[in-house]
């Protein structure tokens, strides 16, 4: 009986054919999201300039005031670009440490029971609608803050009070909303340092805590730092929480006073804005775009730099 004699070149065939048409549709959708993002920065532009050259650059940037209705408008986002700034950099001074604590306790510290149960619950947290923390904020959060702003501003004549809707809430609303993206990037980064880095220094003497904190977090700087960089992204365009909680008034971004981030000051006036007011507003939106990648480009040629020093 002759047995039967296969060839592999159909096989090697087959395979080369599926690898070319991988490559060929991988390709296309690299293309395609470089498309997206190249189309989203050319309108961006196209949308954001127009009023810069109608009002003038320094007049939107560092102008001070707001009244776009007004008989002799005036289009100053100085006090808006600040309290972005100043907002986005409590939240993540609050929210990070918090983020990074937690991962590293789902990873390292917590008993596998208790994991099962928490990790669950955060990644519900990533799934409640941005909206839902608002409302949360102006039921709970807010009532809190004017009980507060009471106590502190008693008989003040100058103080205007804002019901509890203020810098603090919208940064506690932030630092909250951030919590899941930087608990579960820095946490998957802490499960992916390799084990016998830490099987080397527990031998070598390290306790439990300085493994961890000298050798694990190190080693996962980068997943830890990039969870930070999303957690910017999401704070910085965040909008609908942030219009609820933070009062949307445009004031010098204080802990009690009424504010108002790029994104709300979008939300709250795209709908009925006309002529000028509504270019002025694709400016903002410029604006918060450029914030956002050069945030993006700065990490990464920081986690860059790390890594060629390493």
């Amino acid at each position: 009986m002759v047995g039967r004699v296969e060839s592999i070149l159909s096989h090697h065939g087959s395979k080369s054919t599926v690898e070319k048409t991988a490559q060929v549709i991988f390709t296309v959708c690299g293309f395609f999201a470089v498309l997206a993002v190249a189309s989203i920065t050319l309108y961006m532009i196209v949308s954001g300039t127009p009023a810069i050259f109608k009002v003038g650059l320094g007049e939107i940037l560092f102008g001070d005031v707001w009244q776009p209705a007004a008989k002799d408008p005036s289009f100053g986002i100085l006090y808006i670009i600040l309290t972005s700034i100043v907002g986005t950099f409590l939240a993540i001074l609050i929210g990070v440490p918090i983020g990074v604590m937690t991962s590293i306790f789902l990873a390292e510290v917590a008993p596998k029971r208790l994991a099962n149960i928490v990790r669950p619950a955060i990644e519900l947290l990533a799934g409640i609608p941005s909206v839902i923390y608002g409302l949360l904020g102006v039921i709970i959060l807010n009532p809190l803050m004017y009980k507060l702003e009471l106590m502190i501003f008693k008989g003040s004549e100058t103080h205007q009070f804002t019901g509890g809707a203020n810098l603090i809430s919208a940064v506690l609303v932030l630092a909250l909303m951030i919590l899941p993206t930087v608990i579960n990037i820095s946490e998957t980064s802490l499960r992916a340092v390799p084990a016998h880095l830490k099987s080397a220094s527990l031998a070598l003497g390290a306790t439990h805590i300085q493994t961890i904190f000298k050798v694990i977090v190190p080693a996962a700087r980068s997943g830890i730092i990039t969870a930070i960089v999303l957690g910017i992204g999401r704070a910085i365009g965040e909008a609908m929480a942030i219009t609820l909680v933070s009062g949307s008034s445009v004031n010098i971004p204080l802990p009690f006073n009424s504010v108002r981030f790029l994104t709300t000051a979008i939300v709250a006036e795209m709908g009925y804005a006309s002529g000028l007011h509504r270019q002025v507003l694709f400016t903002i939106g410029l604006v918060l775009f450029a914030f956002i990648m050069i945030i993006n480009v700065s990490l990464t040629r920081i986690l860059k730099k790390e890594a060629d020093n390493e």
